[in-house]
This record gives C-alpha cells, sequence and structure tokens, in this order.
C-alpha cells in the first residue's frame, strides 16, 4: 500500500478556498489551542462542503498523515457533528479559517460551544448520579479496608465529576489535556480554578477521603441549586457516607 504524499497545510488550503464548493474551512486540536501546540502537532482540518456539491477535493477524503489530516464533510454533516459525541469539545474550540456562509459556520460552532437548557439539565442529572455511586463505592470500599478499590473508584470518579461541572455550566467537557488551557481562560463559575485542579490531582492519584467529601459538599449546594435535589435525595442514608463526617 503507498504512503499518503506529504500535503502541506497552506497549500491544501490555498486549494480549498478557490473551490466555490467549500464552504468552510475549520481547525481542531492543538493548534486551535494558543499555547499548546508542539513540535508533533499536525493540523487537524475539516473540509465544510455545500450540501450535494461535487469536486474533486474528495479525493482527499480520509488524507492522514503526520502533517495533515482532512475531515470531508457535508454541510447536513457538519452541523451534526459531535451533537452528541466526542467531537463536541474540538468543534467547540476550534478555528475558523475560511467562512462563506456570512457567520453561518461560525454560528454552527457557537451551537456546539453552548448546551441547551433541556440537554444541559439532562446530562448533569445523568452524570451527578454518575458521579456519587464513583464517589460511594471509593468510600465504602476506604470504609472496608480496600485500598487500590477506593483509590480506582476514586479516580473514576473525577471523570464524572467533571463532566457534572461543565454540564451544569452549558459547556461540553474538555479533553484531559485542554482541561488546565480551558479553566485557565474559562473558569467554571463558583469554582477557584487552582483549587480544583488540585483537588482533581490529589483525587485522582491517593484517593483521598476528607478531600472526596469536601469536594462532595460543594458539588451538593451546587447540584441542589440548579435543581437536582432529587438525584440526590434517591440516594437516600448513603449520602452520610458522602458527606463531610
Amino acid at each position: 500500500m503507498t504512503a499518503p504524499q506529504p500535503l502541506p497545510y497552506d497549500a491544501f488550503v490555498e486549494l480549498a478556498s478557490a473551490d466555490s464548493a467549500v464552504v468552510g474551512l475549520v481547525l481542531k486540536g492543538s493548534r486551535a489551542h494558543d499555547g499548546m501546540m508542539t513540535r508533533h502537532s499536525d493540523h487537524d482540518l475539516y473540509v465544510v462542503l455545500a450540501d450535494d456539491a461535487t469536486t474533486d477535493l474528495t479525493r482527499f477524503a480520509g488524507h492522514r498523515t503526520p502533517q495533515l489530516d482532512l475531515i470531508i464533510v457535508s454541510l447536513t454533516e457538519f452541523r451534526a457533528a459531535g451533537m452528541p459525541g466526542f467531537e463536541r469539545y474540538a468543534l467547540a474550540r476550534a478555528q475558523i479559517v475560511l467562512d462563506r456562509l456570512d457567520g453561518g459556520i461560525a454560528r454552527i460552532l457557537a451551537e456546539k460551544a453552548r448546551l441547551g437548557a433541556d440537554e444541559a439539565f439532562a446530562d448533569s442529572s445523568g452524570w451527578l448520579d454518575a458521579y456519587a455511586n464513583s464517589l460511594y463505592r471509593s468510600l465504602k470500599n476506604h470504609r472496608d479496608g480496600q485500598a487500590r478499590a477506593a483509590r480506582l473508584d476514586a479516580a473514576e470518579s473525577v471523570r464524572f465529576l467533571l463532566e457534572l461541572l461543565f454540564a451544569l455550566d452549558h459547556r461540553p467537557r474538555p479533553y484531559n489535556k485542554y482541561l488546565g488551557w480551558e479553566l485557565a481562560r474559562h473558569p467554571l463559575p463558583g469554582w477557584d480554578t487552582d483549587e480544583l485542579l488540585r483537588a482533581v490531582d490529589r483525587v485522582s492519584i491517593s484517593g483521598d477521603v476528607s478531600l472526596q467529601r469536601h469536594l462532595f459538599a460543594l458539588v451538593e449546594a451546587t447540584a441542589r441549586e440548579a435543581g437536582h435535589g432529587e438525584v440526590l435525595d434517591a440516594w437516600g442514608e448513603d449520602l452520610d457516607l458522602m458527606r463531610p463526617q
């Protein structure tokens, strides 16, 4: 199988920009996050085509090299990308290289960057229950002398905690690589970024029980204020184990 020939990013952008079938070019990944680029960073580029358009650029579909990854989609497919899905955060913080829709590409990205009220509420409820589940398992295992299981459950709870906190703020959770970047530029309301990141690190590594309970107390207050008391109350007396002693 012949390896893909090198295709310079700038050369491709020039080629695509000259094609009337292309309505948008969107750069995602580390090159779309200021200060995150390394010598290993490639260009991850969405090429958005007008629906039912015909173009020779489709010959580049699936093009992937250490320098350039191309995702060629129709406008309809682009609207649906990450809605929901893993790609949502990448597109929420993507950079527009070309927008031939009078701001239409920008509006699509803005929709991906914010969860609707109903979506955010439903997601928050699910993530809150998942967080409480892992937290409870961690604390129960600690109580029962299962140190390894307690640490593993604590580490798993961090994922659900972050999903919850971002959903409460109507935002897709960033990939782990961009967590610090995201919080430095867009802090979560009511949370001190440095303290939160330190707590995430410590819980992930050690499963610190008192810190887990302290975090839960903050989460419980925030979640109840957001209308998720029913999810918490369903845990009944098990909440006593999760709360600060």
